[in-house]
């Protein structure tokens, strides 16, 4: 909220001021905020004198003045605060897109509405990684554990000569870029386990905080996208439950989901490694195993929603194809229903990949023509960040 700072003299000195010996004008205009119609009012020639009593007149008068216009302060203050608040999405450009939002919100809140929806019932999920911020050129996660492979090298030798680490520790980024799922989970495994839970949120919230985006040059914590963050702020303000449903990491995302998106911990669901209770020096504690618990993923997701949460969500929010069947889920749901997919098509503020509408193809948050095909016929609306969006990021790059 932007705070309104007036600064005005008091009406003593002001009235001090009037009652000075030279005054430069022969009238003042003074327009009363309480009537806003012009009052002329005499003044007194440049170098004539004015007597005690002009001035205390002067004085009083000018009081008055002020004290009449004090009681229409507030509500003028107040219109002003009230204009900047109306739009609660004004990051958005006005279109299908925004429109929707703010048509599912009503219908859902309005106890008038034949689609209204008890606060209990008002869930929305929303993928983390190229809906909430920047997947691109790889996931956040995925830097975190490369970094994470150089920091252990040193107990690691072997590695020099063993893919994939050879690859990592040579920072050879063609071959990262042909990494096979089975060499980004023997990388993870080794970088996210052999250790406690509370060890690994330690390391990970530590790297956030200081991890900064190779093309922005700024923390990754920086890169959320801000008409998203409103999105979230305007579903809370209206009493829907908020949660991140991401493919990646669920504890990793933990680790900042609280300070980024004020999205608490319990409201995140994810993928996740197989966790052993042990008693280590003393103390119980959570073991981290190299092994996959729960894949968060495609038709994970809502098997992860109804597991983790025990209701269908009311709106859904992703970027690709591993969303698709979390959106297909919520908008299967009865009443009103909201399910949204970000279109990265905007190269210059952010990144443009698809391949849908013929943009460029990639492994990294991959979103095809089949999914857009089906967007459209299911009813679901495309967030063009190009079009839909005024700026990308809080504080634009």
């Amino acid at each position: 909220m932007t705070a309104l700072i007036v600064e005005c003299d008091t009406g003593t000195n002001l009235a001090a001021r009037i009652a000075a010996t030279s005054l430069r004008h022969t009238h003042r205009v003074i327009r009363a905020a309480s009537n806003g119609r012009p009052t002329v009012r005499p003044s007194y020639e440049k170098g004539t004198m004015m007597s005690a009593s002009d001035s205390t007149v002067a004085g009083r008068r000018f009081m008055l003045g002020v004290l009449a216009a004090m009681p229409a302060l507030p509500t003028l203050f107040s219109a002003t605060i009230a204009q900047a608040q109306t739009d609660p999405l004004a990051s958005w450009n006005d279109g299908p897109a925004k429109q929707a939002i703010l048509d599912f919100v009503k219908s859902t809140t309005d106890r008038a509405s034949s689609n209204y929806v008890p606060p209990e019932d008002r869930i929305a999920t929303f993928d983390q990684d190229g809906t909430l911020w920047v997947e691109h050129p790889l996931y956040t996660q995925a830097f975190f554990a490369l970094d994470r492979v150089h920091e252990m090298a040193p107990k690691h030798p072997e590695w020099k000569s063993r893919e994939p680490f050879k690859a990592v520790l040579a920072n050879d980024l063609p071959a990262l870029a042909h990494f096979s799922e089975r060499d980004w989970a023997e990388i993870v495994f080794v970088t996210h386990a052999g250790m406690s839970q509370a060890e690994f949120l330690d390391i990970a919230t530590k790297w956030i905080a200081t991890a900064k985006h190779p093309r922005f040059k700024r923390p990754f914590t920086e890169l959320v996208y801000q008409p998203m963050t409103e999105v979230l702020g305007y579903l809370r303000a209206n009493q829907f439950s908020t949660y991140i449903v991401t493919g990646g990491g669920q504890d990793f995302v933990r680790a900042y989901s609280k300070k980024v998106y004020s999205i608490p911990t319990q409201n995140v669901i994810g993928s996740s490694l197989v966790t052993k209770y042990e008693i280590r020096n003393g103390e119980p504690e959570l073991m981290r195993l190299p092994k996959l618990f729960f894949d968060n993923n495609y038709g994970g997701k809502p098997v992860g929603i109804d597991t983790f949460i025990g209701r269908r969500a009311t709106a859904a929010f992703g970027n690709s194809t591993g969303d698709q069947q979390m959106l297909e889920y919520t908008k299967a749901g009865a009443g009103a229903r909201l399910s949204m997919l970000v279109l990265h098509d905007d190269d210059k503020r952010e990144f443009a990949y698809g391949p849908a509408q013929g943009l460029p193809d990639t492994k990294v948050g991959t979103f095809t023509q089949a999914l857009y095909d089906e967007a459209t016929k299911g009813g679901w609306s495309v967030i063009s960040m190009k079009n839909d969006w005024k700026r990308i990021f809080a504080v634009e790059a």
